[in-house]
Parts: structure tokens; C-alpha cells; sequence
């Protein structure tokens, strides 16, 4: 049985403090419950703090990078380099069993749309109200918000066993 793959996107340079700090939470809450955290693998914002939070706990984490010569976090354990750019949002959403967005700019509203069109369940974390109920209108019974890193955790753990 494969091991189950939390995805974690939000902004990279332009992430807040809070993002910051609620993405190395969930790093650490995810790698705590034995799963393994996936993000875009690069040294700022979100993909970094979430990965370090991961490494904190002695979790597994994989980076899906950009490009080869990506500026990568060194909380990443498993790299993909894919040379795709933007491209590379829908092997992130792909690849996870659920995905939980840490704040938003264009390339997480990105991930969520490919996340939502592909069936995943989102968690929003931090996102502004006009974000929150413009992806629970695409699909609600996917979108939830929560507005903790631990509140997230636990809406995974029922998503989790609700999913075959």
C-alpha cells in the first residue's frame, strides 16, 4: 500500500508570516502522523517552512522542482526536477492524496483549480474570504477551510479514512 502524500502549496517569496509559521506546523504535524509531505521543493516562502517543519520531526519529504536550476530547500529529501515550470502544479496535485494551501497568490489558486478538477480534497488555510468562497463554490464538498495548521490535521485525518 503506498504511503500517503500530503500536498502543501502556497507562496514562495511573497508568503506572510502567519503562512510561514502555519506551513512549518503542518510540516511538523504531518510528518508526526507518518505521512509524508510533497511541495514545490524550493528554498522560500511555504515549500521551505513546511519542509523544514517536516525535517524537524524526521519526516520524508519530496520537492517537485521547476526547473534544474531551482534554488532548492535543503529540508528536501526527494527531489523531482522537472523542467516544467509552471507545469509542475499538476504533478504536485497529482501525486498527493489531499492537498492543504498555506495562504494564496496565482500559482497556489493554480494548484487548487487542478486540485478540485482532479477530484483531490483541499484544505485552505489563511486564504481571504473572496478566495475562500470562490473555490467552495466550485466545489464545496471538496473545499474546506480550516484556520489552524492543527485544525487542518484533523480534517485530513477524516478525509483520510473516508478515501479508498
Amino acid at each position: 500500500m503506498p504511503k500517503t502524500i500530503i500536498g502543501v502549496m502556497g507562496a514562495g517569496e511573497h508568503a506572510t508570516p502567519l503562512d510561514l509559521q502555519n506551513a512549518y506546523e503542518l510540516g511538523q504535524r504531518i510528518a508526526e502522523a507518518g505521512w509524508i509531505v510533497l511541495s514545490g521543493g524550493r528554498n522560500v516562502g511555504v515549500m521551505d517552512a513546511v519542509s523544514r517543519g517536516a525535517k524537524s520531526r524526521d519526516g520524508l519529504t519530496i520537492g517537485i522542482l521547476p526547473r534544474i536550476n531551482s534554488a532548492m530547500s535543503d529540508a528536501i529529501d526527494i527531489p523531482i526536477i522537472t523542467d516544467m515550470g509552471n507545469a509542475r502544479n499538476n504533478i504536485n496535485v497529482l501525486s498527493s492524496h489531499a492537498i492543504v494551501a498555506c495562504g494564496m497568490g496565482a500559482g497556489t489558486a493554480s494548484e487548487i483549480a487542478l486540485a478540485i478538477k482532479a477530484g483531490k480534497p483541499v484544505i485552505l488555510i489563511t486564504a481571504d474570504l473572496p478566495a475562500r468562497e470562490f473555490f467552495r463554490s466550485l466545489n464545496p464538498n471538496l473545499v474546506s477551510i480550516a484556520e489552524t495548521a492543527a485544525i487542518s490535521l484533523e480534517q485530513l485525518k477524516v478525509i483520510l479514512s473516508t478515501q479508498k
